[in-house]
This record gives structure tokens, C-alpha cells and sequence, in this order.
């Protein structure tokens, strides 16, 4: 935005009155930037407590029923909630093996159970 130009007044009560007003607008700024970051840093508090609950729901179902379960959550939640390693097996020989989810690429809306099936391991 264009920065505003508020002309002095002629008189010298309006000149006071327009200082003052400005001067609480300068403190309001400070304030309202406060305010922001301390909702922002929260809200991501919350965001993160959400992916690791939604990555432990996952992680809990797939005990229970045994295989990969649809829909599980994004790469990007599971690194966010705290689960940057995935335990999978090759989808050909079985072998079992860590995958650290930070190293690979991928695009972010990328979910769990679609990427454990295209992994393969070295030998295969």
C-alpha cells in the first residue's frame, strides 16, 4: 500500500489532536505485529499436534488391520508431526528397511501409502 500523507493542519489544537492520533496508530502497529506472531507461532503449535495425531491414528490402524491403510497422511504431515522415518518393506522381496522422509523428493500433497508402495530396495 501507498504510505499515506496526512497534511498538517492549520490550527494549533488540530496539529496536537492529529500528533497524538498518529503516535497511537505508530503504537497500534507494534501491538497488532505482536499479536500476529504470537497467533502465527500457535497456530503452527497446532498444526504440528494435529500431524502427529493424525500420524499416530495411521500408524495405530495399520497395526490393528495390517497393511497399508487409504488415506493415510501427506509426507509433509509426517515430517511436521515428528515421524521423519518410515519402516517399510520392498514391495518385491519383502525385505525391511528405514526410508528417511526428508531426503526424498516429492511432491508435498504426496501420501504415505503411495509412496511405501513405489519404494523398492537396491537389489531389486
Amino acid at each position: 500500500m501507498a504510505p499515506k500523507h496526512h497534511p498538517a493542519p492549520l490550527s494549533g489544537g488540530d496539529r496536537k489532536a492529529l500528533k497524538k492520533e498518529l503516535s497511537k496508530s505508530r503504537a497500534m502497529i507494534n501491538i497488532f505485529a505482536e499479536r500476529s506472531a504470537e497467533r502465527r507461532r500457535e497456530g503452527e503449535a497446532l498444526i504440528r499436534e494435529a500431524d502427529n495425531l493424525a500420524c499416530q491414528s495411521w500408524n495405530e490402524k495399520m497395526w490393528s488391520d495390517g497393511g497399508p491403510i487409504d488415506p493415510s497422511p501427506t509426507i509433509d504431515q509426517a515430517i511436521n508431526g515428528g515421524f521423519p522415518w518410515l519402516e517399510i518393506k520392498c514391495s518385491r522381496c519383502q525385505t525391511p528397511r528405514d526410508v528417511d522422509l526428508c531426503a526424498l523428493r516429492h511432491v508435498p500433497t504426496t501420501c504415505v501409502h503411495d509412496l511405501a508402495g513405489r519404494l523398492v530396495c537396491q537389489k531389486c
